[in-house]
């Protein structure tokens, strides 16, 4: 099997983070297992909703970057620490944009894989300083 935080990174570059004229989707359906599960305080989505929304995001967030600082491993679960950055360009939660504000967040995600794939994550993101600092 490859190295799981090889794997992580390929997910924080090439499906997270916008590529000009590229997709999330390969990258996710490949990397994410059919039962996955992304876990937060307020819901969980499964695979298919997360692709998603992550689609929604390269389209409103075209400078959208999730760069990973830090990841730890153990065994089967891999811990990112990350920094996100972008710039909206229409609704966005709450605020209407043009694409002239943009917003840096720390997100943390506990990666766990079963036979190669990501099973689950959860994850806590700061998307309520990115409305406050899109809203200065």
């Amino acid at each position: 099997m490859q190295n799981i935080k090889d794997l992580i990174r390929t997910f924080y570059t090439e499906a997270l983070t916008v590529r000009e004229g590229g997709s999330p989707v390969p990258t996710m359906e490949r990397l994410l297992a059919d039962d996955f599960q992304s876990i937060n305080a307020a819901e969980t989505k499964g695979k298919a909703q997360l692709i998603g929304q992550v689609q929604g995001f390269w389209k409103l967030i075209p400078d959208l970057k999730w760069e990973p600082v830090q990841l730890v491993q153990e065994g089967n679960t891999v811990v990112v620490r990350s920094v996100v950055t972008g710039s909206p360009k229409g609704p966005f939660m709450g605020l209407e944009l043009d694409g002239t504000k943009s917003f840096r967040i720390t997100t943390i995600d506990m990666h766990t894989f079963e036979n190669g794939q990501v099973k689950f994550v959860n994850h806590v993101e700061e998307w309520l300083t990115a409305v406050k600092q899109l809203k200065s």
